[in-house]
């Protein structure tokens, strides 16, 4: 493409990252050494600590990339990297907050759901009693069903939705049906009805697998297609460090002994991953 002069041309990340400067890079240490500071006036739990550490980390790595493209290595896999993450398209940045939103109310329902299910289901929180054994068999068979009407949903009502919706809508539609789903483990009672609330999760995990790298790649420069697309994967990763982290700290902090609170705050999130797909100019 270059010799036929079909070559897209972009501004070099490297040298975006020098115009902004060192002092985003300060903000992610500071931010992570405050995090190091509350852990223990806080009381929160030690694996907290790592989060601060991620954020310290990160700080200097982006550092260290904006001096090699300061000192005019522009061409350094660090420089371009850290170029490539923090200059990311407008749209790619909306929909990285719709993916921190979604994987972490995933990642709540993957952590939480047994230890829910136990206590507000079958009236336990003993991990040996045979209640708790019950409860973890019936959440297998509710991932069994949200995982089967993704698969169903994925092959039959998305495409239409996204035909006639268009595709941020109906990731926003599907991503409501998913926090009606998680919202409802906080007033049914019967566990045979969780099977209801599975369909909406499904619908929203058959649009969190495809709909926002549909809506991604058609506006990604083909030439930075896979490294954005990679970069755009540290948004799913994000989430699980975050929920495995605090989440245990928040829910010490607000609902000592009340797991069940959990999927109010996956259903929070998904409702807010909505809001921000909405955001998004639609693209079919």
């Amino acid at each position: 493409m270059a010799v036929f002069g079909e070559a897209e041309v972009h501004a070099s990340p490297p040298l975006d990252l020098v115009a902004r400067g060192w002092q985003p890079s300060l903000i992610w240490v500071m931010a992570g050494l405050a995090i190091v500071a509350l852990v223990p006036w806080l009381g929160l739990q030690k694996e907290v600590y790592l989060l601060g550490a991620l954020l310290i980390g990160y700080g200097l790595i982006s550092l260290v990339g904006w001096g090699l493209a300061r000192a005019g290595h522009q061409q350094t896999m660090l420089a371009s990297i850290v170029g490539d993450f923090s200059g990311m398209p407008p749209l790619m940045k909306r929909l990285a907050l719709v993916q921190f939103f979604s994987w972490s109310a995933l990642f709540v329902m993957w952590i939480y759901s047994t230890p829910v299910v136990a206590q507000a289901f079958y009236g336990t929180a003993d991990p040996a009693s045979a209640g708790y054994q019950a409860a973890g068999n019936w959440v297998g068979v509710l991932f069994t069903c949200y995982n089967g009407v993704a698969a169903l949903f994925s092959l039959t009502a998305l495409p239409w939705l996204a035909r006639t919706l268009g595709n941020t809508r109906a990731h926003a539609l599907c991503l409501c049906a998913g926090a009606l789903g998680l919202g409802s483990f906080m007033v049914l009672r019967d566990p045979n009805l969780l099977l209801i609330s599975e369909v909406g999760v499904g619908m929203a995990w058959a649009s969190i697998l495809g709909m926002p790298y549909t809506i991604l790649a058609s506006s990604l420069p083909q030439s930075k297609l896979g490294v954005y697309m990679g970069l755009f994967n540290v948004f799913v990763v994000i989430p699980q460090l975050l929920v495995s982290t605090v989440m245990g700290s928040i829910l010490k902090l607000l609902f000592p002994g009340q797991p069940v609170w959990t999927m109010a705050f996956g259903a929070g999130a998904l409702v807010i991953a909505a809001l921000c797909a909405l955001r998004i100019k639609p693209s079919a």
